[in-house]
């Protein structure tokens, strides 16, 4: 893998890989396929075991990476890039048909490139309480929980330590966790989802590492929902010097990034578009999980 780049995507890792070895590696243990989801490019990416993860960094698992060529405008271009959010989860091995299922939104609210987690959470369609309480009345529903836990630094806990104990209460069938990731190409920066049943570990985008959300750690399916929000600089930095032709072989490692890898880069409109992609995803998830309940329901439902 090229040196220091940093991404959280694994059809860019599957890339990278396929770059640095050229054609005289074959990439065993990974099987990857693509197709369109409701006129979205998508990528299906499967870690087969441990020579696949070993060489693309990643777990071995299912990774499903739907691309926006553009942001979605517009309440029907919207809609259906919820649309295509539902169907990605209901493809992905590891979501229960019944049961009930806590969303978990990752991440930091007063930070906007890290606050997509949190502001996922306000939009979904929350039904336990509702289940519990009014079981005829909504029998048709699932029961969905949700929480945006925070982070260490102003709550002084782990968010998995947070949320282990609050799943050994609720006992769902599986969790979902949302939060922000680090992309390598500028391009895929808020115009790409990805979607895995391997959990998560918050924070290592940005080489902040916490406790891991997986099924190993938690005791339960995971399933992680993520979109990357920042580039690295000195990623961003080496793909420019790609771009403008310029041999950038002859550097010394260490040197490609200096204080780059300290730094990461994010839209000048991260503020719009997070409020778009929370949305997108706010919609999809629940209509996921509500099988019976359409998009245009789940939005009318949730306001």
């Amino acid at each position: 893998m090229h040196y220091g780049r940093r991404s959280d995507l694994a059809l860019e890792a599957k890339e990278l890989f396929e770059s640095s070895a050229g054609k005289t590696t074959q990439l065993s243990g990974v099987r990857a396929r693509e197709e369109t989801l409701f006129g979205y490019p998508l990528t299906r990416v499967d870690i087969l075991d441990e020579t696949g993860a070993e060489a693309l960094g990643k777990p071995v698992g299912t990774y499903l990476t739907l691309e926006f060529p553009a942001l979605p405008q517009g309440r029907e271009e919207l809609l259906r890039a919820a649309r295509a959010v539902a169907a990605l989860l209901g493809q992905l091995p590891g979501l229960p048909d019944t049961g009930p299922v806590f969303v978990a939104g990752l991440g930091n609210r007063q930070m906007t490139p890290d606050a997509i987690g949190p502001k996922t959470t306000d939009l979904l369609l929350i039904t336990r309480h509702l289940v519990e309480n009014l079981p005829e009345e909504f029998s048709g529903f699932r029961p969905v929980a949700a929480l945006a836990p925070g982070v260490t630094g102003t709550t002084g806990v782990e968010t998995g330590e947070l949320l282990a104990g609050v799943l050994q209460t609720i006992r769902p069938a599986c969790l979902i966790a949302v939060d922000a990731l680090a992309a390598r190409r500028q391009e895929r920066v808020c115009r790409t989802i990805q979607v895995s049943n391997t959990g998560i570990v918050p924070g290592s985008g940005v080489g902040n590492a916490r406790m891991a959300l997986d099924e190993e750690h938690l005791g339960l399916p995971v399933l992680a929902v993520g979109v990357p929000t920042v580039v690295e600089a000195g990623t961003l930095c080496l793909d420019l010097l790609e771009e403008a032709g310029l041999d950038r072989e002859g550097l010394e490692p260490s040197r490609q990034f200096g204080q780059g890898s300290a730094w990461f880069v994010t839209p000048r409109n991260i503020d719009s578009e997070v409020e778009v992609l929370s949305k997108i995803l706010g919609l999809g998830i629940s209509a996921a999980l509500h099988v019976d309940i359409s998009v245009e329901d789940v939005e009318n439902l949730v306001g």
